[in-house]
C-alpha cells in the first residue's frame, strides 16, 4: 500500500469516521473497538471497508481468481488477504440471519457518527419506514433510551451493581479489569462493549424478542435473578448489541439524540406534521405508539386517557412583575389571576371507579408514596384528572420541600422509621385536565376552573386560590403576599389560555425571586457523564466556620459554567488534588464559586448542617481568596430568612 494510518480504538467514533473523510483512504481495515459496526458503516459510506475480527471474517465474500495465461494478476486482490480465512471454500459456513436489534444498535452508530441535525434526521426517518408497525413502536421508544413508554408506569430497577455482575460473569473478568475498563471509559455502554468483544456467541435477536426480554426483566423479582437473566442475554448478542440492552438499561444512548429529533424523523418517515406528531406525544406520553399512529396516518386518534399521564403545561419566568404584566398586555388580557407558586411537587392525580393514581411532572409513577393521600382521592365519586402540587403539611400550616423530600425517596408508605402521619401531605389542585369521560385541555382556563370549583373533593383535595390582578403593582402586592405566606412566589395566567401539555408559552408566568448568593470553595471535584465524562465538572463546595475557620460542607452543583471554564477548572483540580477515592477528588481549597440557589434549609446531609435547594453556579469569583468566602454563620442566617421567606441583601 501507499501509506497506513493506525485509527486508535479509544478515540470517540465521530473522530473517527472524520478521519476516514479526511485521508480518503481505498479501503480500510478494521480490528477491534466497533469493528463490524464501523466497517458497515463505512461501506454504507462508499468506502471498501471490512473488520479482521475473527466473529465478522465470515461477511467477506471471498473467491479464487484464476489468472489467463499470460496476463497479470489484479494489482490489488478484491478483498484483504486475512491469515485466519482460506483462500477458497467449497461449503462455507452460511451467515446467519441479520439481528434485528444489531440494525438497530449500527443506526445508533451512525447517528452518532454524524452532528449534523438533518442527517441524523434522515438516518432514522430512513430506518423508521422500512419496520412493520409493532416494529417502529417499539424502536420508537428504544431510540429515547427506554425500555418502556414515558407513561408506563414499570421500572427496571436494574442498577450498575446488576449491569456490573451481569457483565463479569458474562466475560469472565475480574472486578479489578471490569473496575479498569469502566474507569477508562466512564459511560456504561462503552464499558460494555470493550467487557464483551468476542467474548459472546452471538444470536439473531429481534426487536420482539427485545420487548419480551426487557418486560421479563422487568419482572423478575430481586437483582440475582435480574442478574442472570441480564448475563443469559448478553451472552447471545454481539458487543455492539450488548452495550446497546445496557445503554437502554442505564436511560441513555448517549449518541446525540434528543426525543425532539425522534419525532421529527417519525414526521418526515411517515409524511406527518410535527406539531401533530409533538401534540400526540405529549398526549399519550409513549412515543412508540405515536410513531405506530403516524406509520397508519392516524395521529388523530391519540387522546387524553384516565391513568395515563400526560405532560404538564409549563409557566415561562420573569423576573419582574412590570416584565410580568407585560406579558399579560401583549395578549390583550384586562386582567389575569395569581396562584400562590407553592413549594412542593407538581404531579397530577387521576381519578375514577374507585381507583387513583399519581404522577409527577416527569410522568413517574408515585402512587405508592402517597398512599394516604390516594385512599381519600378513591372516595371521589367523579371521574377526573387534576393538575396540581403535593405539600408537606402540618400543624395547620405548610411544611418546605425539605420536609416533603423525607418521603420522597419511598417506594411505598410502609417505612419503619417515618410513618405518614410525620409529614402529612394534600394535594393543591389548580387545573382540571379530563372530567367524566371527556378531555377538557381545549377549554379555557376560565371555563376549567368555574368545573374545578363546582367539584366536591374529599379532604387533602384542595383547591388552589386565585386573586384577580390587573396591574403590574397588582402583581407585585400579590407576590409580596404569596411570599408572606410561606410560599416561593407567583404565578400569574390568562383565563383565556388553553391547556398546552409540554409547552412554555406566555399565557402563563412565573415570577419568583433568587434569594442572595452565596460565595464558596471547592473541596472537592468529581468526573462528569456522558459528553463531560472526560472532564471534573461535579463540585463540591463549603463555606467557614466563624469560629474554628473549619470548611464545612454545604452543598454540590454542576450547572452554570461554560465548558471552556470547566476544561479550565479541570486543568487546576488535577494539578490540586490531594486524594482520590474513585471518580471524586479532594482537591485544595483555592477556587472560589458564586452559587445561586431557590432555598436553604437545615439538614444532617452535610457538615454545615445546611442543605440547599437547586444549587446553581452563578460565577467564577476570581477577585475573591478562599479567606473571603461565606461564614457558616452567614449561611444559617439566610436558612432564617428562608424559612419567613425574608429576601436578604
Amino acid at each position: 500500500c501507499d501509506a497506513a494510518f493506525p485509527l486508535s480504538d479509544h478515540a470517540d467514533y465521530t473522530d473517527l469516521v472524520r478521519y476516514v473523510e479526511l485521508v480518503q483512504p481505498r479501503r480500510v481495515l478494521t480490528l477491534h473497538g466497533f469493528a463490524a459496526a464501523f466497517a458497515a458503516d463505512l461501506r454504507q459510506r462508499g468506502v471498501e471497508a471490512w473488520a479482521l475480527s475473527e466473529e465478522n471474517q465470515l461477511e467477506l465474500s471471498l473467491r479464487t481468481i484464476v489468472p489467463t495465461p499470460g496476463t497479470k494478476p489484479p494489482s490489488e486482490p478484491l478483498v484483504p488477504s486475512l491469515p485466519s480465512v482460506p483462500s477458497q471454500t467449497t461449503n462455507p459456513t452460511p451467515t446467519p440471519p441479520p439481528s434485528e436489534f444489531a440494525a438497530l444498535a449500527t443506526l445508533g452508530e451512525q447517528i452518532a457518527a454524524t452532528t449534523s441535525k438533518l442527517k441524523k434526521t434522515a438516518l432514522l426517518a430512513a430506518y423508521l419506514r422500512s419496520l412493520t408497525g409493532e416494529q417502529v413502536a417499539i424502536a420508537a421508544r428504544y431510540l429515547t433510551g427506554r425500555a418502556f413508554a414515558q407513561a408506563d408506569g414499570r421500572t427496571l430497577q436494574v442498577g450498575w451493581a446488576v449491569i456490573k455482575r451481569a457483565l463479569r460473569g458474562t466475560a469472565g473478568l475480574s472486578e479489578q479489569e471490569l473496575r479498569a475498563i469502566s474507569r477508562q471509559y466512564a459511560d456504561a455502554g462503552r464499558t460494555a462493549f470493550e467487557a464483551l468483544l468476542q467474548r459472546t456467541t452471538p444470536q439473531p435477536f429481534s426487536l420482539t424478542e427485545a420487548a419480551e426480554f426487557f418486560g421479563h426483566l422487568q419482572s423478575a423479582r430481586g437483582p440475582v435473578v435480574k442478574g442472570e437473566l441480564l448475563q443469559h442475554r448478553l451472552a447471545t448478542l454481539t458487543a455492539l448489541e450488548g452495550s446497546y440492552v445496557v445503554r437502554i438499561l442505564t436511560g441513555d444512548l448517549r449518541i446525540g439524540l434528543k426525543e425532539g429529533l425522534v419525532e421529527e424523523a417519525i414526521a418526515e418517515a411517515f409524511t406527518a406534521d410535527t406539531a401533530a406528531v409533538r401534540e400526540a406525544q405529549m398526549l399519550t406520553g409513549d412515543l412508540g405508539e405515536v410513531a405506530a399512529l403516524a406509520a397508519r396516518g392516524a395521529l388523530e386518534e391519540a387522546t387524553l386517557q384516565l391513568f395515563r399521564p400526560i405532560q404538564v403545561m409549563l409557566a415561562s419566568p420573569e423576573p419582574t412583575a412590570e416584565a410580568v404584566w407585560a406579558r399579560i398586555a401583549a395578549l390583550h388580557a384586562p386582567s389575569a389571576w395569581a396562584e400562590d407558586q407553592f413549594d412542593g411537587i407538581r404531579a397530577q392525580i387521576h381519578i375514577g371507579g374507585g381507583r387513583a393514581e399519581i404522577f409527577t411532572r416527569d410522568l413517574r409513577h408515585v402512587t405508592g408514596q402517597f398512599a394516604d393521600l390516594v385512599r381519600v382521592a378513591r372516595t371521589c365519586s367523579r371521574e377526573v384528572i387534576l393538575d396540581g402540587e403535593i405539600l408537606a403539611s402540618g400543624a395547620g400550616r405548610r411544611l418546605t420541600f425539605f420536609d416533603l423530600q423525607k418521603r420522597l425517596g419511598r417506594k411505598t408508605e410502609d417505612d419503619l422509621f417515618l410513618g405518614t402521619s410525620d409529614i402529612p401531605v394534600v394535594f393543591q389542585a389548580f387545573d382540571l385536565l379530563f372530567l367524566d369521560g371527556a378531555p377538557w385541555l381545549k377549554r379555557p382556563l376560565a371555563e376549567r376552573r368555574l368545573a374545578l370549583e363546582s367539584l366536591a373533593l374529599p379532604p387533602s383535595l384542595e383547591i388552589a386560590p386565585i386573586h384577580g390582578v390587573a396591574s403590574a403593582a397588582a402583581v407585585e402586592a400579590a407576590f409580596q403576599a404569596a411570599r408572606a405566606r410561606g410560599n416561593e412566589g407567583l404565578m400569574v395566567k390568562d383565563g383565556a389560555s388553553l391547556y398546552t401539555p409540554g409547552r412554555r408559552g406566555h399565557a402563563w408566568l412565573k415570577y419568583k425571586r433568587e434569594l442572595a448568593t452565596l460565595d464558596v470553595v471547592v473541596v472537592g471535584a468529581e468526573q462528569g457523564h456522558g459528553k463531560r465524562s472526560h472532564v471534573l465538572s461535579d463540585y463540591t463546595f463549603a463555606v467557614r466556620d466563624d469560629t474554628t475557620g473549619e470548611l464545612l460542607i454545604i452543598g454540590k452543583a454542576y450547572s452554570g459554567l461554560t465548558d471552556v471554564e470547566i476544561e479550565e477548572l479541570t486543568d487546576h483540580f488535577t494539578a490540586t488534588t490531594v486524594a482520590r477515592h474513585g471518580r471524586y477528588r479532594e482537591v485544595r481549597p483555592e477556587i472560589v464559586l458564586e452559587i445561586a440557589f431557590d432555598s436553604i434549609q437545615p439538614s444532617p446531609r452535610h457538615t454545615s448542617g445546611l442543605a440547599m435547594r437547586f444549587p446553581r453556579i452563578k460565577a467564577i469569583r476570581r477577585d475573591k481568596k478562599p479567606e473571603q468566602i461565606d461564614t457558616l454563620r452567614y449561611a444559617r442566617s439566610l436558612a432564617a430568612g428562608s424559612k419567613t421567606q425574608a429576601t436578604a441583601d
